[in-house]
C-alpha cells in the first residue's frame, strides 16, 4: 500500500514494484493498492489496475482521498486480505490512525516501512506551507498511528521508531533488473576519470561536494580529466540560497568547471547503461549527516554494487563499510578529495562480476521474506 502514484523514471517506484516481485517469490498473493490520477483526469484509489475509488476532480477531490480510506477497508474485508505492507509518506493524520485501527480489530496484520530514519531535518529550510503542515500533522499523529501496527520497517539500527518495535532489513536488489558494469576499455586506457551519481538529487545526497572536490583538485594543479556525470532530474542551479548547501552552479562558477560536471537529466534502460559503462567509479550520498542520518542502507549503494561498481558514500552501511570497492568519505562539509579516487581507481583490480556476488544475499525476496517471517500470520 502506496499513498501515491509511479513514475518509470523514479527509483521508488521500480523499488516497490521489486518489493512486489519480492513477496511473490515467496508464495504470496499479493496486491498493489495505490493513489493515481485516471486516464480522464480524476483523482482515483486502485488496486493493481482496478478503481476501487473515484474521487473526483480538483482539489476537494485531493483532500477527500487523504480522509476517506473506507474503500480499501472495505476490499480488504471481501478480499480476505491478511497483511498490508504499507510505505510511510509522513502522512500520519487521524484518518489514516483511525484506518490501521479498524484493521487491526478486523485481524489485519500491517507493518509500514519508513524509508529514511529519523526523518525530520528533511524538511529544513522548506518554504513550502503544505509541507510545514504536513510535518506538524505527522508530528502529532504518528506515535498514534505506528501503536495500531504490528511493527515499523527500517533500513536503520533503531529497535524502537515512534514507540513501536521495529523490523531491521536492508535495501534489496532485483538482479534480473540491473545488467552488469560493462566499462569502456577506451576510457580505462586514457588519463580520464568518469565518476557517476544517480539519484533523485537531494541536499543530503551531497553532490556538491564532488563538485567542490573537482575543483579543489584543479585549483591545486591536477593534471588528470576528472568529469562527474549527474543522472537525475535536477537543474545545475539546484539548493541556490538552501541553508544546507551551496548551489551546484554556485560552485561550478567558482571554480570555472562547467566542463567538467555533465548534467544527463532522467535516464533508464540502455541510456543509463552507457553512462555507467563510459564510467569507472559511482558517488552514493555524501550529505546524508545534513538530515541527522549517521545509519542508512541505501537503495543506491546496492544498485552500484550490483552492476558491480566501486563507489564512496558517508553514512555508515554495515552491509559496504569493510567492502574492498568501497570508499568511506567523512561525515562532515569537506570537499571530497578527487586525488583519492583517482589513487584508489588506479589501483582497484575487482571484476565487476565478483562484486555483484557480494549482494546475492540482498535480494528482495530475501528481504521481504525476513518481513513476513516476523509477523505472526
Amino acid at each position: 500500500m502506496v499513498y501515491h502514484g509511479f513514475s518509470p523514471h523514479s527509483g521508488i517506484s521500480k523499488k516497490i514494484h521489486y518489493q512486489v516481485k519480492g513477496l511473490k517469490e515467496n508464495g504470496h498473493d499479493v496486491r498493489l493498492c495505490y493513489y493515481d490520477f485516471a486516464p480522464n483526469g480524476h483523482s482515483c484509489r486502485f488496486v493493481d489496475d482496478q478503481v476501487i475509488k473515484d474521487y473526483g476532480k480538483g482539489k476537494l477531490a485531493g483532500f477527500r482521498q487523504r480522509m476517506d480510506y473506507g474503500c480499501i477497508l472495505d476490499y480488504c474485508l471481501r478480499e480476505k486480505i491478511e497483511f498490508i505492507y504499507a510505505r510511510c509518506f509522513m502522512n500520519a493524520n487521524p484518518f489514516l490512525v483511525r484506518f490501521f485501527k479498524q484493521l487491526k480489530c478486523a485481524g489485519i496484520k500491517a507493518v509500514t516501512e519508513i524509508p529514511t530514519y529519523p526523518y525530520d531535518k528533511e524538511f529544513t529550510g522548506s518554504s513550502d506551507w503544505n509541507m510545514k503542515l504536513d510535518l506538524w500533522l505527522d508530528k502529532h499523529y504518528r506515535h498514534k498511528l505506528y501503536r495500531q501496527q504490528n511493527a515499523v520497517v527500517t533500513f536503520s539500527d533503531a529497535e524502537e521508531i515512534f514507540g513501536q518495535r521495529t523490523i531491521r532489513i536492508s535495501n534489496g536488489v532485483d538482479f534480473d533488473s540491473i545488467p552488469l558494469h560493462q566499462p569502456s576499455t577506451i576510457n580505462h586506457q586514457s588519463s580520464e576519470l568518469h565518476l557517476i551519481g544517480v539519484a533523485e538529487v537531494h541536499f543530503w545526497h551531497g553532490f556538491d561536494r564532488l563538485i567542490a572536490g573537482i575543483g579543489e583538485y584543479y585549483k591545486q594543479g591536477g593534471k588528470r580529466e576528472v568529469y562527474f556525470h549527474i543522472v537525475g532530474g535536477v537543474h545545475p542551479d539546484y539548493m541556490h540560497d538552501l541553508p544546507q548547501a551551496p548551489g551546484f552552479q554556485t560552485l561550478i562558477d567558482k571554480y570555472g568547471i562547467a566542463d567538467k560536471i555533465i548534467f544527463h537529466g532522467t535516464l533508464f534502460g540502455s541510456e543509463l547503461d552507457e553512462v555507467f559503462n563510459q564510467c569507472q567509479f559511482a558517488i552514493g550520498s555524501l550529505g546524508r549527516h545534513r538530515s541527522g542520518i549517521t545509519v542508512i542502507k541505501t537503495l543506491k549503494n546496492r544498485e552500484y554494487a550490483t552492476r558491480g561498481i566501486p563507489f564512496i558514500y558517508s553514512e555508515q552501511d554495515s552491509d559496504f563499510d569493510n567492502q574492498p570497492y568501497v570508499l568511506k568519505a567523512p561525515a562532515d562539509e569537506s570537499p571530497i578529495d578527487i586525488q583519492q579516487i583517482i589513487d584508489f581507481v588506479t589501483h582497484f583490480q575487482m571484476p565487476p562480476n565478483e562484486i555483484r556476488k557480494t549482494v546475492e544475499c540482498l535480494t528482495w525476496k530475501k528481504q521481504m521474506q525476513c518481513v513476513i517471517g516476523q509477523i505472526k500470520m
